[in-house]
């Protein structure tokens, strides 16, 4: 198999934006930041006839497939590969990678693609997912060679959930070194994994990219007794993580290359913590349009520095660069031209 850069593994999600009201998201039951709704409630939901559909901003999604689409904007040889069905859902998420320069390597499965309601209900954006055929992917159809093709593998961190196959593709990357990026994808899977994460950061080379809510969530569960507030503010996450998380983590860290943990702080910046040294990268905070993405896209900036041998704060500082023009649009709905001066400074 061709030699690669990145490969991608995770979920094929078709991201649809739509605006909705209280007593309609009240109706189909999505009650929770983040949370499964079966298909056949994303189906009724598609054919509301106060939803338009038809109109709704649509994307490629998935924490993986964004990743591998934002890196190949940037010029990098990507692969992406996991389940889809063989509908029109599929047909256009192939589109959209493949148009992005990502070679989609999609598994076809009897069940429909994968579906994101983000809600935007005019007081806060909820997210409704129905995986679909995204969930049908397992170890039969990640192999050696494909494993091997890569200099770095990016993982949904909502793979967590099917702890086989993530074990599969750590041993085999283990096995080659091949480091693993794994994001922790919400508070609930920070918090519900956490064992699992710090476990696999003592065995396998791993980068793991969390925001400031999920290290907050992820060190409440590894250090019991740490108190932490979802509701404070930005500030105050960020003194906690300096003052509390950091120091836990850079034990972690000390005497090996691997773990390299990244908090995402949005406006705030980046804190990465390696080889038992922490390093912090900051930027100017803008109005967001839209923040869904903007994470995967940081990920996608900072995983491609590191390949192209580029310094911990670079990689950093790309990240907040190129996640800073992701909050300018839905998902991750931005023209590759929009990245060139980004993909100009990896080729250097």
């Amino acid at each position: 198999m061709k030699k690669t850069e990145l490969l991608c593994i995770g979920n094929p999600i078709i991201d649809v934006f739509i605006d909705i009201d209280h007593l309609l998201i009240s109706k189909y039951g999505i009650r929770e930041p983040v949370q499964h709704i079966d298909r056949d409630k994303a189906e009724k939901l598609i054919r509301e006839p106060s939803v338009d559909f038809e109109r709704a901003v649509k994307s490629s999604g998935g924490g993986a497939a964004n990743v591998a689409k934002i890196a190949a904007m940037l010029g990098m040889e990507t692969v992406f590969t996991g389940c889809t069905g063989n509908d029109g859902l599929a047909a256009a998420f192939e589109e959209e990678l493949t148009g992005a320069g990502v070679n989609a390597m999609l598994i076809k499965s009897n069940e429909k693609t994968g579906l994101c309601f983000a809600c935007n209900t005019g007081r806060d954006l909820r997210f409704a997912a129905s995986p679909g055929a995204a969930l049908d992917l397992n170890e039969s159809h990640i192999g050696e060679e494909l494993i091997g093709s890569a200099e770095v593998i990016a993982l949904d961190g909502y793979i967590l959930d099917r702890r086989p196959l993530v074990q599969h593709i750590l041993k085999l990357a283990s096995k080659r070194g091949i480091p693993v990026a794994l994001d922790a994808a919400s508070v609930m899977q920070a918090r519900s994994k956490a064992e699992e994460i710090l476990t696999y950061s003592r065995s396998f080379p791993l980068f793991i990219f969390m925001n400031a809510d999920e290290a907050l969530a992820f060190h409440h569960e590894i250090r019991k007794g740490f108190e932490y507030d979802l509701n404070a503010s930005e500030k105050e996450k960020e003194t906690a993580i300096m003052r509390d998380i950091c120091p836990t983590l850079k034990v972690i860290t000390e005497g090996e290359i691997y773990p390299i943990i990244v908090i995402k702080m949005g406006g705030r910046g980046a804190v990465i913590i390696a080889g038992g040294n922490i390093y912090r990268e900051e930027t100017f905070t803008i109005v967001p349009r839209n923040s869904v993405g903007a994470g995967d896209a940081f990920c996608a900036a900072f995983i491609s520095a590191w390949i192209r041998d580029k310094s911990i704060s670079e990689c950093a500082s790309l990240g907040n660069k190129v996640a800073r023009e992701i909050l300018e649009v839905p998902g991750t709905c931005i023209k590759s031209q929009k990245l060139k001066t980004f993909a100009k400074i990896l080729q250097k």
